[in-house]
């Protein structure tokens, strides 16, 4: 009875580990990666489009990102949603390519970026941290229904933050990895 609410929830908590490893290969480090474009939408004939299904993506060096279209005439598009994105690159196009040149961090945008990738974990563990209470909310009711004994009731809460720990802790690691990847220069 328990099992497939349990199951259910740690479901839930892997997809919030994956959102926030999706969110942090977003924030730039200094280094060159296809995931600081991958959440840019291009208009491409009045549809947004992701960048890499209009374009090739590559990294040349370690702080170099080349961006080659396959239809040129959406190269002034694909500048404009860089620039509107919001990710701190100026786009260079040369009539064929975009190039995004990625300068060093300075130590206060250092900073900025921890205090973001902070905020992204704590907002992942607030929502680990949701899923446990529906989680034993409906654990909860099968008791109240009597469809579980209250020792059963006891053991469901017991796993249930036993797998919030543990989500919680991979989050941790994850904020302290990304935060010591930000402060190498």
């Amino acid at each position: 009875m328990i099992e497939p609410i349990i199951l259910k929830a740690e479901e839930k908590m892997k997809t919030s580990v994956d959102i926030l490893k999706r969110d942090f290969s977003g924030v730039r480090t200094g280094r060159a990666s296809t995931a600081l474009v991958d959440h840019v939408r291009v208009d491409y004939n009045g549809v947004p489009t992701p960048m890499n299904h209009i374009a090739n993506v590559a990294v040349s060096g370690t702080s170099l990102l080349i961006i080659q279209p396959w239809d040129p005439s959406i190269l002034s598009g694909i500048e404009k949603a860089i620039l509107k994105a919001n990710i701190g690159l100026t786009p260079n196009s040369d009539g064929s390519v975009i190039r995004l040149s990625i300068p060093p961090l300075s130590e206060e945008r250092r900073a900025e970026l921890t205090k973001m990738v902070k905020k992204m974990a704590e907002e992942q563990k607030v929502a680990i941290r949701n899923i446990r209470r529906d989680a034993i909310e409906d654990i909860k009711k099968l008791e109240k229904n009597k469809e579980i004994s209250q020792d059963s009731l006891k053991r469901g809460e017991i796993k249930l933050q036993k797998l919030t720990d543990s989500y919680t802790g991979m989050i941790d690691s994850m904020e302290s990895t990304k935060a010591a990847e930000l402060k190498q220069v």
